[in-house]
């Protein structure tokens, strides 16, 4: 039992130690295809220290809402990782807390305080930032009810874990339509869910323009690092769940022994690398689009969700 709880902890780890790597590696990547120099794949560290040492100013029209959201927003991604495959492909401590559909409400949760938060300051800019938000999450949320669906359909439960296996013993379904399409649409999902192009350019910096980063202009101090820290943390949280439960569900510990959890670490990080790769060509090649035709891309994933669905239920539903 308490090697399970320490796995857990490891886990918690690894999201928190890596997410912001990984986001540093995103960066210089993309300004690496742009024929720039960038910032070291350090500079999220370097960014979060800053931040801790430097004071916090709280607006005064602002709430409780205003001083807690930071907090929200960084601990929703830590309790995820409890339910999800990060380094084992087998069950830990806390793995039936909830399923993937709770999961997904706990990652919005955040979101959704975040979006109070904006409109809490009284700020035009962040209020505007916020309306635009929620018109995507709007628009995704169905994406996720919809992929999870689907998914806890085929799987026959939605529980991360046993969605897993799933995938693992029946490597022939994984190369059938509902589930390409299903990957399809989970890759749309997390460039709108975290303000990727062509939703939203993350390093833009104009206050009309901005939908993900409006959420954190009256954030200062310890309040701004813990709201980065959240983002990236979600994001890491996003990719662990496409790549360790739907798309590539090896590389995983099987057994209890440190040295298997030990070895999945560079493994799962050498598949993230690989995704990050991806991204890096799609939002190379992409523009981002303007705000009333973000509707149309999410309203795309929505489609090829339902369709995923619709074909898993013709497939499985006489087996």
């Amino acid at each position: 039992m308490s090697k399970y709880i320490l796995f857990n902890v490891m886990q918690v780890l690894v999201v928190m130690a890596f997410s912001p790597l990984a986001m540093g590696v995103l960066n210089r990547l993309k300004e690496i295809v742009q024929s720039k120099r960038g910032p070291s794949i350090f500079q999220p560290y370097w960014d979060l220290l800053k931040l801790f040492r430097k004071d916090e100013v709280v607006p005064k029209e602002s709430s409780w809402i205003f001083r807690f959201t930071p907090y929200i927003v960084f601990i929703t991604p830590i309790f995820v990782t409890l339910l999800i495959p990060v380094l084992t492909d087998y069950p830990l401590f806390w793995a039936f807390m909830s399923d993937m559909v709770g999961a997904g409400f706990v990652l919005a949760l955040g979101g959704f305080f975040a979006v109070l938060a904006a409109i809490d300051t009284a700020n035009p800019y962040g209020a505007m930032g916020a309306s635009r938000t929620r018109m995507v999450g709007f628009l995704a949320e169905p994406v996720f009810l919809i992929v999870f669906f689907t998914v806890s359909f085929v799987a026959n439960s939605t529980i991360p874990y046993i969605v897993q296996q799933k995938w693992v013993i029946s490597l022939s379904d994984f190369f059938e339509p509902s589930h390409i399409l299903l990957l399809i649409a989970f890759i749309m999902l997390i460039l709108a869910e975290k303000g990727r192009i062509p939703v939203d350019n993350p390093s833009g910096h104009f206050e009309l323009a901005m939908i993900e980063e409006s959420k954190d202009l009256e954030y200062s101090g310890s309040g701004a690092a813990l709201m980065k820290w959240g983002g990236w943390m979600k994001f890491f949280v996003l990719m662990i769940i496409f790549l360790n439960v739907l798309f590539t569900p090896w590389g995983l510990a099987s057994t209890l022994h440190w040295g298997a959890v030990l070895l999945a670490i560079p493994l799962v990080l050498f598949k993230i690398f690989i995704f990050i790769l991806f991204l890096v060509f799609i939002e190379s090649s992409l523009a981002k689009l303007r705000l009333f035709r973000i509707s149309e891309f999410l309203s795309t994933a929505f489609v090829i969700a339902v369709i995923a669905m619709l074909t898993s239920i013709f497939q499985y539903g006489g087996k």
